[in-house]
């Protein structure tokens, strides 16, 4: 036995050496217990006494010989010393528990988060009562040596070596570490250099600053109330509404203890937020991203833990209750999720065990320009293993609904951010990263195999093809789409003085080229209101009249536009200020008819979007699209028509762009008959001018806009109107 190796913690194989060992005169059993001064041995099953423990060679090592050719029975320690006395069930008597942690984990990838991290496991070992305590297994391919540290042991590295196994895994069985507890693994590189402290990359449970610990955390206590939303949740998503409110919990609301702001947690949450976005008719919420993240200022956009809802609202069962009360109303609930990049704080991923664990060895594919942060290395087995079993872990572990994939088209670019000669080409010579696509493809194929309810949606700024098509058709597999250039072109649009949008007529017309190739989600999101992009409100142009005018005139033409609808929080109270995550948003602007208006147009856009098919039942498909007048760039009109799924409904939607009224404006329609106004942006319920105009209106037989019938009506300024035809009235 190397004692010196125990002193220094830098022992990789200490079943070999400590627990029960096999001598000529039967068995000795060899304790390692810093701090020890007196060990009794006894069984676990009768307390009987098997012997007194005697230090040999080291304050810290104990030997105990036992005359029998039988191994000892299961035992534990009694034990006195510098921290007092306790009782230590000996973690080095049950090697084949310990490996059996990594025995088929590259099997399946689910079997990441069900064997590696810390596994709460009770052992049948013959006695009366199983033999409780938390299984340990970490991925550390190049350390020469790993221990357990934590609260249990007082954070001494000698305390606890981790045996090392064939496949690079560290594990250790130790009983009586129970939910609750905080540990890290003190890991020693291929030099024996002592690295920072590291949380686990499979932990459930994360510390704050500044432990950043993780905690030993048990899935099965939470008792889930969702079967039935889990069971009307498998609808066909592309037919259904999909409004979506997108969500940084840290700054929805803030609560005042003191003179402090402080975080609502997520029962608080759940008390305040689901009623809101209930009453205010969104399907979904899309939370910025809550896996664990040390940096308030990353949104959670720089994720450590990505096993962990972060602890800043309270512990998992707190967020499952968040989820399960979302689904008891009714709302879906979307996580974004970050597969791209991680940043480089010590107790994390970067340099896990000395060496490039996770993240890419080269600089040019490793290292994200943009962000300072390193990039997955999408190429290894492990690393691809432990992505995909992120991705999975939400969806199963907390009921998640859906993952916006985040950066993707930094993932799918090997010179995304990069000039020449700061990337390296693929093996044809392009820029395209087959790995990141090949995970991508694999990652969406697991997700709906495993839990064809849920979806993935895909945040890409480009025009890589079949983003949101079935890996069997040659796409990326995602359900869905981000339409970047949608949100691009629109704003661009709509923050130009009314005057000069005749100019850029098409702006509001282009998305239509493209708007069926993918399964398009609009977004007006936190990255359109931050960085001094100013609030959606603050980008219009004109007067403050005009400016609320400007918006409700373009929320309304994006409810009617095809594609699911996302909204970040805020945009619907028609926030002054740009989101600033330290403070929450400025809900005392409900004061004013002016915001009271901009909230109930939203209110009223999703539930007309939720009740009326022709809004979404064809989003993706284009026998539900009609332009009616695309031209008229001159008065900046716009003139379309969606039908439903079964072409008897149909709403024809026009949006005046400029504050100039229109009297008696003619649209085109095919059906004779009546024809109701079901919105209209300028209603003076939303603090628009009131215009004139008329709610039922009769078609005429005069064609115009190439259709056989027309209707006429006074167009307000700065206005979209939303006209109904039923077939079946």
């Amino acid at each position: 036995m190397n004692i010196e190796q125990l002193v220094q913690a830098s022992c990789a194989t200490p079943f070999a050496c400590l627990g029960p060992q096999p001598v000529a005169s039967g068995y000795v059993i060899n304790a390692w217990l810093p701090g020890a001064e007196k060990v009794t041995v006894r069984a676990i099953e009768t307390d009987k006494k098997l012997g007194d423990a005697k230090p040999e060679g080291h304050s810290s090592l104990f030997r105990l010989t036992i005359s029998t050719e039988a191994p000892p029975p299961p035992y534990y320690y009694e034990v006195s010393g510098k921290e007092g006395d306790y009782h230590r069930v000996d973690p080095y008597q049950f090697q084949e528990q310990a490996y059996h942690a990594v025995h088929f984990v590259d099997h399946l990838p689910q079997n990441v988060y069900n064997q590696l991290g810390a596994q709460l496991v009770s052992l049948d070992i013959g006695l009366a009562e199983p033999v409780c305590g938390t299984r340990f297994a970490v991925y550390a391919p190049n350390a020469s040596a790993v221990s357990l540290i934590g609260e249990f042991n007082w954070w001494d590295g000698s305390a606890l070596p981790m045996q090392k196994t064939d496949l690079g895994y560290w594990v250790l069985f130790v009983p009586g570490i129970e939910a609750g507890n905080r540990y890290k693994y003190q890991i020693k590189d291929r030099y024996g250099n002592t690295l920072p402290h590291k949380a686990d990359p499979v932990g459930f449970y994360a510390d704050q600053y500044p432990s950043h610990a993780s905690l030993v955390y048990d899935h099965n206590q939470y008792q889930w109330q969702d079967d039935s939303w889990r069971k009307q949740a498998a609808k066909d998503k592309y037919t259904n509404p999909m409004s979506i409110y997108e969500v940084h919990l840290g700054s929805w609301k803030r609560k005042i203890q003191g003179n402090e702001a402080q975080y609502l947690s997520y029962r608080e949450l759940a008390e305040q937020l689901i009623p809101y976005v209930k009453q205010m008719g969104y399907t979904h919420m899309e939370l910025l991203p809550v896996s664990e993240y040390p940096f308030d200022g990353s949104w959670g956009y720089q994720p450590v833990g990505l096993f962990a809802p972060t602890s800043r609202f309270g512990n998992p069962d707190e967020f499952k209750y968040f989820v399960d009360q979302c689904h008891q109303q009714g709302i879906g609930v979307i996580i974004d999720w970050v597969p791209a990049h991680f940043p480089e704080d010590g107790h994390g991923l970067a340099r896990f065990d000395g060496t490039h664990v996770y993240e890419y060895e080269d600089p040019r594919k490793g290292w994200h320009p943009d962000w300072n942060s390193c990039i997955y290395d999408f190429g290894k087995d492990t690393v691809r293993q432990f992505l995909v079993a992120n991705a999975l872990y939400w969806v199963d572990k907390f009921h998640i609904d859906g993952l916006r994939v985040d950066a993707v088209a930094s993932m799918l670019y090997l010179d995304y951010s990069r000039e020449d000669g700061e990337w390296v080409p693929n093996v044809d010579g392009g820029n395209h990263n087959y790995e990141a696509i090949s995970l991508l493809k694999w990652m969406n194929e697991e997700v709906y195999k495993a839990f064809p309810h849920a979806m993935t949606i895909a945040e890409e700024s480009t025009s890589f093809a079949k983003v949101s098509r079935p890996v069997f058709e040659g796409g990326l597999g995602f359900g869905f789409k981000w339409n970047m250039g949608w949100m691009h072109d629109s704003l661009h649009y709509i923050t130009k003085d009314p005057s000069y949008r005749r100019y850029h007529h098409n702006e509001m017309t282009f998305s239509m080229v493209y708007a069926f190739d993918e399964n398009f989600v609009l977004p007006i999101s936190h990255d359109e209101v931050v960085h001094g992009k100013g609030s959606l409100l603050r980008k219009m142009p004109g007067d403050e009249w005009q400016q609320a005018a400007n918006q409700r005139c373009y929320a309304a033409f994006m409810y009617g536009h095809p594609g699911k609808k996302l909204n970040f929080m805020g945009n619907e109270i028609g926030q002054a200020a740009e989101w600033n995550h330290d403070s929450s948003i400025q809900w005392h602007l409900l004061e004013f008819d002016k915001h009271q208006g901009m909230q109930k147009l939203y209110r009223q856009l999703n539930h007309l979007y939720c009740q009326t098919p022709s809004l979404y039942e064809c989003d993706h498909q284009p026998h539900g699209f009609e332009w009616i007048d695309h031209h008229n760039a001159e008065q900046s009109i716009l003139s379309f028509m969606r039908k439903s799924a079964d072409g008897r409904q149909k709403v024809y939607i026009i949006s005046n762009f400029t504050p100039v009224p229109r009297e008696q404006f003619r649209l085109g329609v095919d059906e004779p008959g009546e024809y109701e106004v079901l919105l209209n942006s300028d209603d003076d319920q939303y603090w628009g001018s009131g215009y004139a105009t008329q709610t039922r209106l009769s078609a005429e037989s005069q064609s115009w806009h190439g259709r056989a019938h027309s209707i006429r009506f006074n167009l307000p300024p700065l206005a979209t109107l939303y006209i109904l035809f039923n077939a079946d009235d």
